[in-house]
């Protein structure tokens, strides 16, 4: 099976907006600390998905964001995602309440702390590094493991 979505990380004075996932069961993200995003509903293009997620899960109404890289994400247990990667730091709206778990601004320095998946620290480091545009495959076990990685088409050392 394959997928299409997209993820945001909203940036204000030096925090990430993140969405701790706690209310779907069988929610193959449940427990983990993830950007705002969701998947591509009929016809959508990435920037299209991705101002309706942020919308739908924030409140919020995106003014500035970058488009920052594909990543590909193979579960292991016969799912494939696309997953369209931004970053915001322009927005206007109230914060509404997350109907898929509790939104919060963490520090940066802090985003390592808290319960994120293996990649998820791979695709921050290249934020972290303000890296251009990327393409980042992220191959799972099935679970929580991650297994290997690429980055532009060349293997990653774990």
């Amino acid at each position: 099976m394959t997928a299409l979505s997209t993820l945001c990380y909203i940036e204000c004075d030096g925090k990430y907006l993140m969405l701790h996932r706690t209310v779907k069961k069988n929610d193959v993200n449940k427990d983990k600390w993830i950007g705002v995003g969701g998947h591509f509903e009929a016809d959508e293009s990435p920037e299209e998905c991705l101002l309706r997620e942020v919308r739908e899960e924030t409140g919020y109404t995106l003014t500035a964001y970058r488009y920052r890289g594909i990543v590909t994400f193979v579960s292991g247990n016969g799912v494939t995602e696309y997953m369209s990667l931004f970053t915001a730091d322009g927005f206007e709206g109230e914060l509404c309440v997350c109907d898929e778990g509790k939104l919060e601004w963490v520090d940066k320095k802090d985003i390592w702390k808290l319960n994120i998946w293996e990649g998820d620290k791979i695709f921050f480091r290249l934020l972290d590094e303000d890296y251009e545009f990327f393409s980042l495959k992220l191959v799972y076990n099935g679970h929580d493991k991650l297994v290997s990685a690429s980055l532009n088409g060349k293997p990653m050392e774990l």
